[in-house]
């Protein structure tokens, strides 16, 4: 399973808390999702996304907030700005693409591929999400950030 820390009101967050304005949920047990997590975190250090386990209370909330199914984990959301009003959630392709774009160079390039149809785009998340645990593996133990990323989960 995955180690949560969920922050409770009135506490106080630090600047990365603060700083956070995406929030990516995941599938906890996969590998290539966990691989994911890490080179995200590697990859944003001013703190843009926070990430939750789509089987925790807090994603599988989030998920059915935003009219997904918290129990489907072959796919990966974003909920961009997920705390305000304007929030918006992103699912498979169109979700990967908004991470690449907001990374920066050299992972903006991969934005380029949003002007297929994203039927198109689906399909082939889907051959990946399918075969995602064969070819990954599947975590039989917690995913646990290192200590200065703790705080970009929820």
């Amino acid at each position: 399973m995955f180690t949560y820390i969920s922050m409770t009101p009135g506490m106080p967050q630090s600047p990365t808390q603060a700083a956070g304005r995406h929030l990516l949920l995941f599938d906890g047990e996969c590998g290539l999702c966990a691989g994911l997590v890490q080179f995200i975190l590697a990859h944003d250090p001013s703190g843009i996304f926070h990430f939750a386990a789509l089987a925790s209370p807090e994603g599988r909330a989030m998920v059915t907030r935003h009219g997904g199914d918290p129990d489907d984990v072959s796919t990966v959301y974003v909920v961009a700005d997920y705390r305000t009003p304007e929030a918006r959630p992103l699912t498979r392709s169109r979700a990967a693409l908004f991470v690449a774009g907001t990374l920066g160079w050299p992972w903006k390039a991969a934005t380029l591929f949003g002007v297929l149809p994203t039927a198109l785009l689906d399909r082939l998340y889907d051959v990946v999400a399918r075969n995602r645990y064969r070819v990954f593996g599947r975590r039989e133990q917690c995913l646990m950030p290192r200590p200065e990323w703790r705080d970009r989960f929820i």
